[in-house]
C-alpha cells in the first residue's frame, strides 16, 4: 500500500461526510422524543380532563347541600 499524502480539503471532506451521518441519527432521535412527548401530553390532557370533571361533580355536590 502505498503512502497517500492527504490534504486539508481530503479532511474537510472526511470530516463532513462524518457530521453529516451524525445530523442524520438526531434527527431520527428527534422524532422519537417528538412521539413520546406527544403520548405524554395526551395523557396528561386526559388526566387533566378526569380530575375537572371529578371537582365538578363534587362542587354540584356540596352545592345542593
Amino acid at each position: 500500500m502505498k503512502n497517500k499524502n492527504t490534504t486539508i480539503d481530503d479532511l474537510a471532506v472526511m470530516v463532513q461526510k462524518g457530521c453529516n451521518g451524525v445530523d442524520k441519527r438526531f434527527d431520527m432521535v428527534d422524532k422519537r422524543f417528538d412521539r413520546i412527548e406527544s403520548i405524554l401530553i395526551k395523557k396528561q390532557n386526559e388526566r387533566i380532563d378526569y380530575l375537572e370533571k371529578r371537582l365538578h361533580r363534587l362542587e354540584d355536590a356540596l352545592a345542593m347541600k
